[in-house]
């Protein structure tokens, strides 16, 4: 419920300073939007942690001291003190476990109450019942059934309302955190126009210095990185010839649709920018080989990326998208080295498969919840870093050792109990880091004597295993043998008894008069 000080620095900042809605709290545990009670001066007591956490923020922006500042950034986030007096009042947030199984149960509620109504339409109206009666009566058996329906699935849907609640409450904390960072931005920026003026005119002197080149003659590479430049001028799309363009370490936040008009464009640098998205016009760089986004605010990667067949390297690492295009592995065949680390992906789409030329993937510090059972497929995979998605993955798909070229792997800081049975094969696997894993299989003391002794032991384990198979298949193939020959047996002499029953009784019946018990022996 507390803005986390790592993720929402400033927001956390000057919440602490502010008493919060709602009564205070009496426990001990110190509450980032719950300050201690004042001092002699008045101001808030901080936990000596905290004073810590705060001086490193106000020494890396000062101006977090400037009281007519927090009194704005103060007004600008009321909506977050009021969104979190009503989660005070509903509650923690459920667990993902209890939203799960509300899930489940309001699924079979409605599965049964749908079963009801069938029966209820389909049953016979009786004979000495009159037709608007028996109407007036099943209206009234459903009404019944869905206000018991209804009454069932409230306690399940209260807990999907709080966790609802509390997904707008972490986009609230990140809109907000965007309010105050865009403020101390702005009063920032007027302070450094004020100090710095020759800086933002000789900025934009080489920034029309450049175009002018450009017009002049082709340009095949410009490079304004760390310039500080908050717009990217739409004449920069019109460079004729330019094949690289960095613009790193800028505070540029949109990138203009001219970018298309960079036909001959291989390499592109945006890192370490303030873009929320991508233009969709990206994906008319049918040369582009080379593409950085990364240290961004990027959510989401536009579909139209996936036009960009000629990538070669993509890097999209530290930013907060969630998932990737669905369709990514389908179109960039040509992809050799893939970056996305440090965001939330929650999972690889199946079509990463697809990538037969990649070589590199770093999947490090993500939401990994499991790989696409065709990860196989990627037999020219020879670096994987599958590090740091902590408690979300703990398995591997057993196609895991197909990867038959992979050279270096990190699995370190997950929740992986075993590996699996085909992790033997990776014959070429030079390097490998288990570290913070409750791994069982190989046992710890296998792991300690390194990636060989691994190797071999999960060999020699799958071996067992074929071996194992084996020997299960001959003995269903003996069982299936014996009870063949019984069967044919057991057939053969029901055939032979009643051969030799119809024999006696033909005689019997041609010469005797017939012998009710012999009859019943036969």
């Amino acid at each position: 419920m507390d803005p986390n000080p790592k993720s929402f620095p400033i927001l956390s900042y000057v919440m602490a300073r502010l008493p919060s809605f709602g009564p205070k709290s009496t426990t001990v545990e110190y509450d980032i939007e719950q300050p201690h009670p004042s001092s002699s001066s008045g101001q808030p007591q901080l936990q000596p942690q905290t004073q810590t956490q705060t001086q490193i923020l106000v020494d890396q922006m000062p101006h977090l001291t400037d009281p007519n500042l927090i009194s704005s950034m103060t007004r600008a986030i009321s909506d977050v003190y009021q969104t979190r007096s009503v989660l005070q009042t509903l509650g923690p947030r459920p667990d993902h476990e209890a939203v799960d199984v509300a899930k489940s149960k309001i699924s079979e509620i409605e599965a049964t109450l749908s079963k009801s109504l069938e029966d209820l339409v389909l049953s016979p109206r009786p004979a000495d019942v009159d037709r608007f009666q028996w109407r007036a009566h099943l209206a009234e058996k459903e009404k019944e059934c869905r206000d018991k329906a209804e009454k069932e699935k409230t306690i399940y849907r209260s807990i999907l309302q709080v966790e609802e609640m509390h997904d707008s409450y972490e986009k609230l904390l990140k809109e907000a955190e965007a309010r105050l960072v865009k403020m101390y931005d702005r009063a920032d920026n007027q302070e450094d126009s004020q100090a710095l003026p020759a800086e933002s005119e000789q900025v934009n002197e080489e920034i029309v210095e450049v175009l002018q080149e450009a017009s002049g003659k082709s340009l095949e590479s410009v490079d304004l990185s760390g310039r500080r430049l908050r717009i990217l001028p739409e004449a920069f799309g019109r460079i004729p010839g330019l094949r690289l363009l960095n613009l790193s370490a800028n505070q540029l936040e949109v990138i203009p649709d001219s970018i298309a008009g960079l036909k001959d464009l291989e390499e592109l640098n945006l890192s370490s920018n303030l873009l929320e998205s991508l233009p969709d016009s990206i994906g008319l760089l049918q040369n582009l080989k080379i593409l950085n986004v990364s240290g961004n605010k990027l959510t989401a990667l536009t579909d139209s990326i996936c036009h960009c067949r000629s990538l070669v390297e993509l890097d999209v690492s530290f930013n907060r998208l969630t998932y990737l295009p669905t369709n990514i592995g389908y179109e960039l065949v040509n992809l050799q080295k893939l970056s996305i680390s440090l965001n939330k992906i929650r999972s690889l789409p199946t079509s990463i498969a697809e990538m037969k030329s990649l070589c590199y993937l770093d999947a490090h510090f993500n939401e990994i919840h499991g790989l696409p059972l065709a990860i196989g497929k990627l037999t020219n995979l020879e670096i994987l870093n599958l590090s740091s998605n902590f408690t979300d993955l703990e398995e591997l798909p057993e196609t895991f050792g197909e990867l038959i070229n992979l050279k270096e792997l990190d699995l370190s800081n997950n929740q992986i109990h075993a590996l699996p049975d085909t992790f033997g094969r990776l014959d070429n696997l030079t390097k490998l880091n288990l570290e913070q894993n409750p791994l069982q299989i190989p046992p710890p003391e296998i792991v300690k004597e390194g990636v060989e002794a691994i190797k071999g032991y999960m060999a020699k384990r799958w071996l067992d295993i074929l071996v194992e198979e084996e020997r299960k298949c001959m003995l269903e193939e003996n069982e299936q043998a014996q009870t063949g020959w019984l069967t044919r047996s057991t057939s053969w002499l029901k055939s032979y008894v009643s051969g030799v029953a119809e024999g006696v009784s033909g005689y019997v019946g041609a010469g005797k008069p017939s012998d009710p018990f012999l009859d019943q022996q036969l």
